[in-house]
């Protein structure tokens, strides 16, 4: 067994791990379901109580006359993105090099819709004023993502925000929001999620990530907007017969973890400290600006895998399954802060942080 697979081996014993809200079993849907009236009807094909009410509850939330719910964040993104290019007549659309549709979606706003991109800023910082007025060529719309998760889950400022969303106004630009971690930088900006998307003009909120549902996904615009997102989801196959196990439980887990968002970040700031203080190793933003940032470490990523196994295994507490290779002499992690972190005493934590440092120091 080499050294990565001795990291995923001993990630996955622990049963107390540092980042997430625990381990994604059977559990998650149980929990769930638990309280649940089983005369509960689901929804049809897109319309019923239990998807219309959730929608409501959550185009109120995020300050938009109207939700969509879609089974994934993918769809419910491409699909915005069409319907800008569609009413601006122009199938050209701008965002961040790193952006999760330029990167792990398979080219799919290019190849199912024939959209051209227009890459914004440098790979490692976030998309500022002068990137949006120093494009050369039209686009239908920008999309920005809060926070910037491949590059530690950096932000800009919010009165960046009101500059972007004021010139993309001026100009008759569509401002689209990439908020799958949105609730997690409300805290960063104290703002309230109404405050933040009365910037832009069309959001997608996610429910797996901080929130830690199943699955699904939240499109909210205009009513106009979001009628025909309706047509785009039956179109991508989306309109499933029921999508109930998902709203849900995307509603337990919503009531559950959006009043905690303040705590995970205060967790974060304190966590990504403890990684601070080791030697040869830090985080990416070094103060987290939400729950989640990256850990580097400067070794091979064989060598890191190594130490960090050991400290898993003596501790039994999960630092990371893997390690992505930043250059021949250093790699990283991401790490998200949820429900685990608060209920890790102390004193073990010392003692893990302390193992990793003297291993990094050997």
């Amino acid at each position: 067994m080499n050294a990565i697979e001795f990291l995923e081996q001993t990630f996955n014993s622990c049963e107390r791990q540092l980042g997430h809200h625990g381990k994604r079993n059977i559990r998650v849907l149980k929990e769930a379901f638990e309280q649940i009236e089983e005369s509960r009807l689901s929804d049809r094909y897109g319309t019923g109580a239990v998807i219309e009410d959730f929608q409501a509850k959550m185009a109120a939330l995020l300050g938009k006359e109207a939700a969509v719910f879609f089974p994934s964040g993918t769809m419910a993104q491409q699909i915005a993105l069409r319907i800008w290019c569609d009413e601006k007549s122009l199938k050209k659309v701008a965002y961040h090099p790193l952006s999760h549709l330029e990167i792990h979606e398979q080219d799919g706003l290019k190849e199912l819709h024939g959209i051209q991109t227009v890459l914004l800023a440098d790979r490692d910082r976030v998309i500022e004023l002068e990137d949006v007025k120093g494009m050369t060529e039209n686009v239908a719309c920008i999309l920005l993502e809060l926070p910037q998760r491949e590059i530690g889950g950096q932000l800009p400022s919010f009165e960046t925000l009101v500059g972007i969303s004021d010139y993309c106004r001026e100009k008759g630009i569509g401002l689209h929001l990439d908020g799958a971690r949105l609730l997690e930088v409300l805290p960063y900006y104290g703002k309230t999620a109404a405050e933040v998307c009365a910037l832009f003009d069309s959001v997608y909120l996610s429910f797996y990530k901080g929130i830690g549902g199943i699955a699904g996904a939240i499109l909210a615009g205009d009513s106009e907007f979001l009628s025909k997102s309706k047509i785009w989801k039956r179109r991508y196959g989306g309109d499933l017969i029921s999508l109930y196990p998902y709203i849900l439980s995307a509603d337990y887990y919503y009531e559950l973890r959006a009043p905690k968002m303040g705590q995970y970040y205060e967790d974060a700031k304190e966590l990504a400290a403890s990684f601070n203080a080791c030697h040869g190793v830090s985080t990416l933003p070094v103060v987290p600006v939400s729950n989640m940032f990256h850990v580097h470490i400067d070794l091979p990523k064989e060598k890191a895998a190594s130490i960090l196994a050991e400290v898993q295994r003596a501790t039994g507490i999960g630092f990371t399954s893997y390690l992505k290779e930043i250059d021949e002499s250093t790699c990283a992690f991401e790490m998200s802060v949820g429900d685990q972190y608060a209920d890790l005493p102390k004193e073990d934590l010392r003692r893990a942080f302390r193992l990793l440092d003297d291993g990094m120091k050997a």
